[in-house]
């Protein structure tokens, strides 16, 4: 018996070379836009966060759930709180 054979549609993985190419290249343009501006690095992160959460509905939502549980589990781990 041979090696596995992988079917890979290379259209696929074009498809996948060129989004990161091109996500690759906004940031870099959004990076250059804001160096040219004197825009401070960290005001660009929070602008770049900002508006990933503003295209991805419910994320900011999603990450204060999953943040609000792992605290419970952090209580009931260290007995703080009770098990339900």
């Amino acid at each position: 018996m041979g090696p596995p054979v992988l079917n890979v549609d290379p259209m696929a993985n074009r498809t996948e070379k060129q989004w990161n190419v091109k996500v690759s290249e906004l940031l870099t343009r959004a990076a250059e836009l804001s160096a040219e501006n004197t825009v401070e690095l960290d005001q660009f992160i929070r602008g770049a966060y900002a508006a990933y959460l503003k295209a991805r509905p419910g994320m900011r939502e999603e990450m204060a759930e999953r943040a609000l549980n792992e605290q419970l589990d952090e209580l009931r781990r260290t007995g703080r709180i009770a098990l339900a």
